[in-house]
């Protein structure tokens, strides 16, 4: 993990603390209001708007976290499938303006039509527009929490891998 205290995603600040991975070029790091268990992104360390903004490598870099971060969250959530979502532009519902992928832990019968799952990505980030979040989201010591849980799935396995 890198000494920085915070990085800026999008129109927003995270902390260090809620960041569970770091690569050269991405970071990992859990949701403040999770579609569903162990729902967490993956991103590139620079703002970068757009996915056809980014540079090779971290176009590589990015999809290389989500692929490791995708193989641990599957093991430590028991979930035998996955969702991988990226919303590229207004349009497409990107509200965080910085290019992210949501990876969500799926199981048997979480949504009772399967394709639920996106109108419940879509209530998440028209969420992120309220003025007043109230409990509908998580609190920083919270997302802390989680992130310490799973930092220590990588950092002794992935480490010298992937910095």
């Amino acid at each position: 993990m890198s000494s920085a205290s915070c990085y800026t995603f999008g129109q927003y600040v995270l902390k260090a603390s809620q960041v569970f991975i770091r690569s050269r070029l991405s970071i990992a790091f859990v949701n403040r209001k999770p579609v569903v268990p162990g729902h967490v992104l993956v991103s590139p360390i620079r703002v970068v708007h757009r996915f056809r903004d980014m540079t090779i490598e971290e176009v590589s870099d990015l999809f290389l976290v989500s692929q490791l971060v995708s193989m641990e969250i599957q093991t430590h959530h028991l979930c035998p499938s996955f969702t991988l979502s990226m919303q590229d532009g207004k349009e497409a519902g990107q509200t965080v303006h910085h290019v992210h992928v949501h990876i969500l832990p799926r199981k048997a019968g979480d949504f009772q039509n399967n394709d639920d799952i996106y109108t419940e990505i879509e209530k998440h980030n028209d969420s992120l527009h309220l003025d007043n979040p109230g409990d509908q989201w998580r609190s920083d010591e919270e997302m802390a929490e989680e992130a310490s849980i799973l930092r220590k799935l990588f950092d002794k396995k992935y480490t010298q891998n992937i910095e």
